[in-house]
């Protein structure tokens, strides 16, 4: 069955940082939850959308699926005032235009981030927040160039070839009926997330459209189903990330984990993420699910303070 919202009407008000700046957003959020201007990167004729709040030390906060910048929007309005808070939508998710002949894949969304961070932006230092496919694809560009990192705070995500719950979940979303209710029924941003996130914010409806109508289309869906296919068909791409982790090692590194989620914060793969970071302070969030922004934005600017504070 076809989800209900289905069709997105582009915002008429046009809320953009560079005034001369026309576009439009391609859908209404409310301006209360989300209250932030819009930039937009333009590469090869495609926009990607993002967020740039405050001043000084950059803070990078990346998302994953089936979300996009509107999940950091607590963290956003408490630190701006004290840093530079940039967090960019995927290109497919949120605000973000789909590039022709995307795969959606890791790769490629890394690929995006690096060239929003470095060409575009040209920060030079800044600190980066990673969960979910924000985990794998945030520290593939953060290894990448390690000496630009200020420090990493992880949540709830892996940066390796997955393993037990992780593999069952892809295989499982993988099956051609799970593809189906993803691409047919927006699955991830209805149903899952709105049975991942804390009551409060699954009970409010600006919350919840904000997620479901950023995937108004079969079409627009595509990226949330590649997303759980690639827990495992990226194995080989996880591996080689998992060998570059060291070069964070000498970081400061901050983890929170929504102990509500047994799949990316379950013991085992807790145990090893302290293995890899054995001196980072730890956040046990008992009443957090998987979306951690969402149910617990104050853990996260607890550790960004902290980490501001050892920089400054």
């Amino acid at each position: 069955m076809e989800n209900k919202i289905n069709t997105q009407i582009p915002d008429p008000v046009i809320f953009n940082r560079d005034r001369n700046n026309k576009k439009q957003r391609p859908f209404i959020v409310d301006k209360t939850e989300y209250p932030f201007q819009s930039n937009w990167f333009e590469r090869d004729g495609v926009s990607m959308h993002y967020i740039d709040e405050g001043e000084g030390i950059p803070i990078v906060l990346t998302h994953g699926n089936p979300d996009w910048s509107f999940l950091n929007r607590n963290i956003i309005k408490e630190l701006s005032g004290e840093a530079r808070v940039i967090a960019y939508d995927l290109p497919g998710f949120g605000f973000s235009d789909t590039p022709a002949n995307y795969g959606f894949t890791p790769q490629e969304h890394a690929q995006w981030i690096s060239a929003l961070l470095f060409e575009h932006l040209k920060l030079d230092k800044f600190i980066i927040v990673v969960q979910d496919w924000g985990g794998p694809t945030g520290l593939s560009v953060a290894t990448s160039n390690p000496d630009k990192v200020l420090g990493v705070v992880i949540s709830n995500t892996w940066a390796w070839k997955a393993e037990g719950k992780m593999v069952e979940f892809s295989m499982y979303m993988r099956t051609p009926e799970m593809q189906t209710k993803i691409i047919d029924e927006n699955f991830f941003a209805t149903t899952l997330m709105q049975g991942s996130i804390n009551s409060k914010s699954s009970s409010n409806k600006a919350i919840t459209d904000a997620y479901s109508m950023a995937f108004p289309t079969k079409e627009s869906r595509k990226g949330t189903a590649v997303f759980p296919a690639e827990i495992t068909l990226a194995a080989d791409w996880l591996e080689d990330l998992e060998s570059k982790l060291n070069t964070l090692q000498d970081k400061p590194v901050e983890f929170i984990f929504g102990l509500k989620d047994d799949t990316v914060a379950s013991q085992d793969i807790q145990d090893k993420w302290r293995a890899i970071f054995p001196k980072a302070p730890v956040q046990l969030l008992p009443e957090a699910g998987h979306f951690t922004q969402e149910d617990s934005p104050e853990s996260f600017v607890f550790s960004l303070r902290r980490i501001l504070k050892n920089i400054n």
